[in-house]
């Protein structure tokens, strides 16, 4: 086994200043916890601001290749390298800064602050119910893994490259779904303004069922059974989220009152203003599963002539974010909608022909998508087992230590 050595012994002090104290008035590059995509690991937003209006946060002086570990919320893992346009820029202090030595291998030191070991430990550690933080301390006492630099650098690159095929997985799965975008557009054109006239005289409540779902923690009696239910967490925009399913105990009556058919569309309450309208169509993924009270159901009825799919991009179209920006209750960052706002969307009707025309060839994209897919979760799971081999001495020799 190889050693295993705090981070604290393997990296630099890192400058600090106070911008809003500069003789000069000047603008600077600035980096807060919202700059940082989780998804992607990178730095996405960076900004200027200028001295005399610094946050009271912007203080760290980072340089290029330094490694951003924010301190806020562990579980979500927000971590970046400092690339070379962002030299020089000043970060949070929200973040802990790692400034790796010449002891240890930066990229390899970005992979462990990546790995499910640190994440777990430092999400074990934090502390704040509502706002669950660690301390530089607690980061920097975090002990790596710590082989010959040479094995550093080949782990590095193993990583590596499975990451950037991930990467390019990902970027696939996007752009499918900027195609997707345009080809809605070419085919309604702008359906904020109904552009082309199109019947706008019906509300969502004409033409559907609109419903919540099941309460947990209510107070019920009879016979019960587990069934899978589905959360905020499961439903995403236009795609649907099965990593983690939950179970809820319920009777056959709620079962059946609750119970997904094919074509349903599932749509969030609530979240961030700028997810209002997320959902998507459900195509039963599951045998059978029930929603939970925090996603409606909206289920067309057989006579109208909105095909569903259509109905979904519509909702989370312009025209959609424009009604649920004025519609929705906003506090503290957090818009919600409720059943009576969502029956009274305003629909535009299409002629059903060109509804049915993009379905299909929304279905031809989505089989090239689900392609781009099962390849992701395939490399996901190569990246993971490569980690866990990583950093327990199993892509290296010890006897060379």
């Amino acid at each position: 086994m190889t050693n295993l050595v705090p981070i604290r012994d393997l990296v630099d002090k890192v400058s600090t200043w106070n911008p809003a104290q500069s003789n000069s008035i000047s603008t600077f590059k600035y980096i807060d916890l919202g700059t940082l995509d989780q998804s992607s690991k990178e730095i996405t937003g960076a900004f200027d601001v200028l001295t005399k209006d610094a946050p009271s946060r912007a203080r760290q002086l980072v340089k290029s290749g330094d490694i951003l570990v924010s301190t806020v919320r562990p579980n979500l893992n927000g971590v970046a390298v400092v690339p070379e346009e962002l030299d020089g820029a000043t970060a949070s202090t929200g973040f802990c800064v790692l400034r790796p030595t010449s002891a240890i291998d930066g990229s390899y030191l970005f992979h462990w602050v990546r790995s499910p070991e640190f994440v777990t430990d430092m999400t074990r550690k934090a502390t704040g119910q509502s706002y669950p933080a660690v301390s530089d301390k607690i980061i920097k006492e975090s002990r790596i893994p710590l082989p010959k630099l040479s094995d550093q650098q080949r782990i590095s690159e193993t990583l590596g490259e499975v990451a950037m095929l991930r990467a390019k997985r990902r970027e696939a799965i996007t752009l499918l779904g900027e195609f997707t975008q345009s080809i809605f557009h070419d085919m309604f054109g702008d359906l904020a303004a109904n552009a082309k006239g199109w019947d706008d005289s019906l509300s969502l409540g004409d033409v559907a069922d609109v419903n919540s779902g099941i309460t947990k923690g209510r107070k019920v009696s009879g016979t019960l059974r587990p069934i899978p239910y589905m959360a905020v967490l499961n439903v995403q925009d236009k795609n649907l989220d099965l990593t983690t399913v939950k179970e809820i105990e319920a009777t056959e009556d709620e079962i059946q009152r609750y119970r997904l058919l094919k074509d349903d569309l599932l749509l969030t309450e609530g979240g961030d203003p700028d997810k209002l309208g997320r959902g998507t169509l459900w195509q039963n993924e599951l045998p059978e599963a029930i929603h939970q009270n925090h996603i409606f159901r909206v289920r067309l009825h057989p006579s109208s002539k909105v095909e569903p799919n259509f109905l979904n991009w519509l909702i989370a179209s312009e025209r959609g974010r424009r009604y649920f920006l004025r519609s929705a209750k906003q506090t503290t960052g957090i818009a919600s909608i409720n059943a009576t706002q969502l029956r009274q969307f305003p629909l535009v009707i299409p002629p059903l022909a060109l509804q049915n025309e993009f379905a299909v060839r929304l279905g031809k994209i989505k089989t090239h998508e689900s392609t781009q897919r099962a390849h992701l979760a395939e490399l996901d799971a190569l990246f993971a087992s490569l980690q866990q081999r990583a950093f327990r001495g199993g892509l290296w020799d010890d006897r060379g230590n």
